[in-house]
């Protein structure tokens, strides 16, 4: 039914904007005159056109991002919305997971490391809170598809999903955006900008994002008891130009305050033997004896300082300072569920179980289904700093050979505390790195152009008992590494129009430590460092008379002592790490950009991933209490993951969005843009199961508005979800079938005014 309905969806948009463009291309045969917007990327850390870098990248910018975060979405939004991409949660508006070609990591714990990096104006935002700091006044998203340790480092074998906001500039400019939606959703956001001196120049940045509570809690029987958040963001950006130095300062200070509702667990929305969910799921309901409101608040505060000195012979010394900030702590009712006395009256139409608890050893009545163990869990970061240091020397942008070098400095420190209800454990993780690094680039000829890089780092890591408090006492582990990463690629231009380009890389993870179990009478778990070889070949094509952009690449790669991440199961609530032997990952990821007419523009992405872990030796405990259907073969309770695919990499991925515009008068124009993703198979754990695997997802949205050109203004409805999917992003496996679902459709009007 799903499959046929988005096929069908895409079919009748299809046929629509066919006869349009048909109508139109019948009307005329004249050449036309526009044509795709150039676009520039900082990929190497040099302004380039994507065109030329050698390097699989997509972007997004303009109507095509913004647009995702109409309906008050996060940072989650991006997902599936650039081929290969991949984000999901369990920790509601903070500590996204993101996956880039399968490789991701599903580690819940506020000190999870993962190999996709998130970098914000070239600061790396490491702490998985710092990473879901909120999107706005943002200019362009660049996605880097692969290892990226040559000038990003470690921590960065699937790729960087990186984020350049607008900048400050001397001529006065400004906007507001104001949106009002169902569900009491309210945002605005503004910036203003302009010259404060003929030599500085500032900008200033502000976001709210706002809900209201929409979830009744039937347990309590309290109306809109949750779903609520509160999301305030703001940034400050002087820019200094002195006319008598040859240099530019840029200085950013950010802040943070988050407030809201946590992840929403949906306790027994599934049944064993389906993927599905049952009966009892009910998006505006759950039915809670825990939790407190699954509340969540944390603050983020933060700044940086960009230094650029321009030196004799046009070289560049580049030196980027930055300290983050940040508190915060979530809590849920993470069984989904309640655990009531026999003979305690259960809602109508919700199935129930009797059973005598086997802590207590009193009678009890579970529902929604079977709920083995209560289970209310408050994770709490407390005091994380994070101090980075990059100086970068870069040679002239002419001849034909351009070169950069340069030193990083990364120190972190923070305390991780887990309370589930019975014990508390507080954790202090201390991380420092040094690395050095150079690349080079030369120019055979016009045509051809070969990429060489190299990066050493030296990376330590530290866990110890904060005061005493874990359940198992244990000492003070170390972890620690030095490797070398880099890349070496070939950039060909065939013609004018097209070029192919072919690029090996070789990166590395860090070792890991994982303190949460510290909390459930488990010692910490250690991961090796994970060590990675990716080969990719690919091509980039600007045709049609730059009216048609078709981008593609095909990949392979291997890993070494694959890090992952076992959580749950039946060895109770623990999340240890593990490694794997190796895990190999191919695939095709293609971006197709057609400005079909002046009124028409297309866009299409397609990934599709084949990821598979090559283990013969690892096992992992499946689902507790035997509520799932295992489908791997099992040994003494443990199911073997060899040939699984990686948890929370979908196989395919496609994204499609249209835009169509009728001029309207002299100075506007009445526009329609809708966009569309949809996400293959998908293992949800390292191990298969019916339950916990989902397929032929989808998601769209759409904006039906007019804009004025004269007096730069824009107005719009909107909406998210607009079919209401309700699919499953995640699950918890070790106590119930638990499921976590995505967001409801959400529709309202925005309005968006410019200056100059």
């Amino acid at each position: 039914m799903r499959t046929h309905k988005i096929a069908t969806l895409a079919l009748a948009v299809s046929a629509a904007f066919s006869s349009s463009v048909l109508a139109q291309e019948a009307a005329t045969t004249e050449k036309k005159e526009a044509s795709l917007e150039q676009i520039t990327v900082t990929a190497q850390k040099r302004s380039q056109s994507i065109q030329e870098v050698p390097i699989s990248i997509s972007t997004l910018s303009g109507e095509q991002f913004e647009s995702l975060f109409s309906g008050g979405g996060d940072i989650l939004e991006l997902a599936t919305r650039v081929p290969g991409l991949y984000a999901e949660s369990s920790n509601g508006r903070v500590a996204p997971r993101f996956y880039i070609r399968g490789l991701g990591n599903t580690d819940f714990d506020l000190a999870a490391s993962q190999p996709v990096a998130i970098m914000m104006d070239g600061v790396v935002k490491e702490n998985v809170i710092l990473k879901s700091f909120p999107l706005f006044d943002v200019s362009q998203v660049e996605v880097l598809r692969g290892p990226q340790g040559t000038l990003f480092g470690r921590n960065t074998t699937a790729g960087i999903v990186k984020f350049d906001t607008n900048k400050p500039t001397q001529d006065f400019e400004a906007f507001t955006e104001i949106s009002v939606g169902n569900l009491g959703t309210f945002n605005a956001e503004a910036a203003i900008s302009g010259g404060l001196t003929d030599e500085l120049s500032g900008r200033f940045s502000v976001l709210s994002q706002n809900r209201s509570d929409w979830i009744d809690n039937g347990f309590t029987g309290e109306s809109d008891a949750m779903g609520e958040y509160e999301e305030l963001a703001w940034r400050g950006q002087l820019l200094w130009e002195p006319t008598s130095l040859d240099m530019t300062a840029l200085l950013s200070v950010h802040g943070r305050d988050l407030d809201g509702t946590s992840t929403i667990f949906r306790g027994n929305a599934l049944t064993k033997g389906s993927n599905e969910f049952n009966a009892t799921y009910d998006r505006d309901k759950v039915y809670y004896d825990g939790g407190a409101g699954n509340r969540q608040k944390y603050t983020n505060e933060g700044l940086s300082l960009t230094l650029d000195f321009f030196l004799s012979g046009g070289m560049t010394l580049t030196s980027i300072t930055s300290y983050e900030q940040a508190d915060g702590s979530g809590r849920g009712d993470i069984d989904g569920g309640a655990i009531v006395p026999q003979g305690t009256e259960v809602p109508d139409g919700l199935p129930s179980v009797d059973y005598v608890d086997f802590f207590s050893g009193n009678a009890v009545t579970s529902f929604p289904g079977f709920i083995p163990l209560g289970s209310d869990t408050t994770d709490l970061l407390d005091d994380l700093q994070q101090v980075t240091q990059e100086i970068r020397l870069a040679s002239s942008d002419k001849g034909d050979l351009t070169w950069q070098t340069g030193i990083f400095l990364f120190e972190s420190e923070f305390d991780v505390t887990t309370d589930p209800g019975f014990t508390i454990a507080t954790v202090t993780h201390e991380s420092s790195l040094w690395a050095v690094f150079g690349q080079a680039e030369y120019k055979f000829n016009d045509a051809t152009t070969l990429v060489a890089g190299m990066r050493y780092t030296d990376d330590e890591k530290k866990i110890f008992d904060t005061n005493g408090t874990a359940s198992v006492p244990f000492d003070p582990i170390t972890v620690d590494d030095q490797r070398i990463s880099g890349d070496l690629s070939l950039n060909h231009k065939l013609n004018s129009e097209v070029s192919v380009y072919a690029r090996y890389a070789h990166g590395f993870r860090g070792p890991s430590i994982q303190g949460r179990d510290a909390a459930f009478g488990f010692a910490p778990s250690v991961a090796e460092s994970e060590v990675m070889d990716s080969f990719e070949i690919g091509f980039k094509a600007d045709l049609l008379d730059d009216t048609l952009r078709l981008n593609g690449a095909v990949y392979y790669y291997s890993i070494d002592d694959m890090q992952f991440t076992a959580i749950g199961g039946a060895d109770g609530n623990r999340t240890q790490l593990i490694n794997a032997d190796k895990g190999i990952g191919k695939g095709i990821e293609f971006d197709v950009k057609w400005l079909a007419t002046d009124n028409i523009l297309l866009t299409a992405g397609y990934s599709f991933n084949d990821t598979e872990i090559d283990d013969p030796n690892l096992f992992v405990a499946p689902c507790g209490y035997d509520q799932c259907t295992v489908t791997d073969p099992l040994v003494n309770g443990s199911a073997s993951v060899d040939g699984n695919p990686f948890p929370q990499a979908p196989e395919s991925t496609f994204v499609f969005t249209a835009r169509y515009s009728v001029p309207f008068g002299d100075s506007g124009e009445f526009f329609a843009f809708t966009d569309w993703a949809w996400q293959g198979e998908t293992n949800i754990f390292l191990y298969e199961s019916v339950e916990f695997q989902t397929d032929s997802q989808f998601e769209g949205g759409l904006r039906l508005g007019y804009e004025n050109f004269d007096h730069e203004y824009t107005v719009a409805l909107f909406g998210r979800n607009i079919t209401d999917e309700e699919n499953l992003r995640g699950a918890v496996d070790f106590n119930n079938l638990t499921a976590i679902d995505n967001q409801p459709r959400v529709f309202g009007i925005e309005f968006r005014k410019s200056f100059y």
